[in-house]
């Protein structure tokens, strides 16, 4: 996610806190959460899917994904 979504979802929220948000700027916030939330959710599959268990041998294999 760029810097400058980032920086809006910030100035959004200080907003939110000072003197409101419109009906659109809400959908906006609410949009650029989901997006963020996504990417936040990608990066970490990507980093479990890096992830290797060592076992007390020495041998190493990938962390699987849970089927719950």
């Amino acid at each position: 996610m760029k810097q400058e979504r980032i920086d809006r979802i910030n100035e959004l929220a200080r907003k939110a806190k000072t003197v409101g948000l419109t009906p659109e700027e809400i959908a906006e916030r609410d949009a650029l959460r989901k997006e963020y939330v996504a990417a936040v959710k990608a990066s970490l599959v990507g980093q479990l899917d890096n992830t290797y268990i060592v076992d007390e041998k020495g041998n190493k294999r990938p962390l699987r994904r849970s089927e719950n």
